[in-house]
């Protein structure tokens, strides 16, 4: 790789470096939001000696799993993801041997 080649790459890496960055701080977000709501939503459930809180916490809590499966493993940078790809390039490379 020549010099052009690596000062090239660099914004690439920047971008989606940011761009993962950014999906994991959305996360973060989303979890802290989720536990100060189901908090409330608890607590007045409690106090009304209702337990309906904990269906809106069980199916926020799926889409926040589903949520952290897409960033932590499914998106580019994620184990499983890095691990497809990793297997899909050595696959690729015998092919090219044959």
């Amino acid at each position: 790789m020549n010099h052009t080649d690596t000062n090239s790459a660099r914004p690439d890496l920047e971008r989606i470096a940011r761009r993962r960055a950014g999906a994991k701080m959305g996360w973060y977000i989303h979890a802290f939001v989720y536990v100060l709501v189901n908090v409330g939503l608890v607590t007045i459930s409690a106090a009304n000696g209702h337990s309906w809180a904990m269906y809106p916490l069980m199916g926020w809590g799926l889409g926040l799993l589903i949520h952290g499966a897409v960033i932590w493993l499914l998106a580019p940078g994620g184990g499983f993801y890095d691990r497809l790809l990793e297997r899909e390039r050595r696959a690729l490379g015998a092919g090219d041997r044959g």
